[in-house]
């Protein structure tokens, strides 16, 4: 029988073995005392098991609130533990109450982090992974060969849909290939969805038919799910081709509801991620985190950036590109959205430790700050991916680029 297996970090004041015994037992046939009907025979089908520990260090002080016995070690190790699929079956919600349920609970841990997951090809006939991935947003987009470059509507909150839609003009006409409502926008007072997307899509569909290429705008649909529903095709009834959905606040069964529709490319937006992630004991890593959204059908999702304005490092968001770019079921690709406090300054380092151009490159005052306005802002993007990739160093770039010239005197104060 097929069988999940998870990655572990973790930190405990018990014998690492024992830990690991603990961890399988609570999350599958076990609990803290033998009971009743928990037989060999029952173990042997349904009881997880320990693959693998790999033993790391011993500290003196735990990495959060546990047992607090004074004299206490507390011993690292990354463990493997593996399920069979009989326990859950192709139930998300459930295989995930399995591998990140109580055991943050349990006080034998003072330290644990779900790094990856392994799933067994048996999905691919129960998820269709994303419609759109890399291939399909290029293609929407009339973009191939080079990065994606998109954009954020601000002020996040409080324009009309007038005034979005006229800095939608002043971006489609600048040659942006990619604008996103804010995570803070969905309907407001003052912009009511319908009325948005009606009047953005109008600016877009104008451009289109005169130059052909259709800007891809995720609108923020996070809401209910009937209004999610409702939201999508609205979306659709005016010709756009793409939603955003928050990921963490709709949660993976109602993403995948929208996602099943398979009509727009499914913008993931990640906000909360540091909730999940910034511990570095606690939580989930993105690895593991993008496969799920890959089962569930998300086509772009968020990585952060390099010198990004957060708190995570150049090494986690390189790690995160390069968790998306490794194959998933023989497919099921992905696009990583780098955002963050971008201009075209990160762009040598970002190619040169990915050595990709598969991304969709997000700059909000990157562009619209730009000394000679959003156009210059725009190709000044797309002249820093051009050096890139083309071995130059910012020195040469600025002499080769004047709008990129502007940006680096402008921005690179602030790197």
């Amino acid at each position: 029988m097929e069988r999940v297996t998870a990655h572990y970090y973790i930190e405990t004041p018990l014998e690492i073995e024992k830990a690991a015994q603990i961890l399988a037992g609570e999350q599958s046939s076990g609990t803290f005392v033998a009971v009743p009907g928990e037989t060999e025979e029952l173990k042997n089908r349904f009881a997880a098991r320990v693959e693998n520990i790999q033993y790391l260090e011993t500290v003196d002080e735990p990495a959060i609130p546990g047992i607090m016995t004074a004299g206490k070690k507390y011993h690292r190790a990354n463990l493997e533990i593996s399920w069979s699929i009989e326990n859950f079956g192709y139930n998300l919600p459930v295989m995930i109450s399995t591998l990140q349920g109580n055991l943050y609970e349990l006080t034998q841990f003072t330290g644990l982090k779900l790094m990856d997951i392994e799933i067994p090809d048996s999905f691919k006939q129960h998820f269709e992974g994303p419609a759109f991935g890399v291939a399909g947003s290029r293609a929407l987009t009339r973009v191939y060969d080079r990065p994606m470059i998109g954009t954020i509507i601000k002020p996040s909150i409080g324009m009309s849909p007038e005034q979005t839609a006229d800095l939608v003009k002043t971006l489609v006409t600048a040659g942006i290939d990619f604008i996103k409502d804010d995570e803070l926008m969905s309907s407001s007072a003052n912009s009511p969805f319908a009325k948005r997307v009606e009047a953005a899509m109008r600016v877009i569909n104008e451009h289109a038919d005169k130059t052909g290429k259709k800007v891809m705008y995720a609108f923020n649909i996070s809401n209910e799910l009937d209004e999610m529903q409702r939201n999508y095709d609205t979306i659709l009834a005016h010709g756009g081709t793409c939603a955003m959905i928050s990921l963490n606040s709709v949660g993976l069964a109602g993403v995948k509801k929208l996602c099943d529709n398979r009509q727009l490319c499914i913008h993931g937006h990640r906000n909360g991620w540091g909730m999940l992630n910034r511990h570095p004991l606690l939580g989930i890593e993105f690895p593991a985190y993008q496969k799920l959204w890959r089962l569930v059908g998300v086509d772009q999702i968020h990585v952060n950036g390099i010198q990004n304005k957060f708190w995570e490092s150049d090494d986690s968001v390189v790690k995160s590109i390069k968790s998306c770019q490794k194959p998933l079921l023989g497919g099921y690709g992905i696009l990583p959205v780098v955002s963050s406090g971008q201009w075209g300054g990160q762009a040598p380092e970002t190619y040169r430790r990915t050595q990709t151009t598969d991304l969709l490159y997000m700059a909000g005052g990157g562009i619209l700050a730009h000394p000679q306005g959003a156009s210059a802002g725009v190709t000044a993007l797309k002249q820093a991916w051009e050096a890139a990739v083309n071995g130059l160093s910012i020195a040469e770039a600025v002499q080769q680029y004047p709008e990129f010239a502007l940006s680096v005197e402008k921005f690179g104060k602030k790197a």
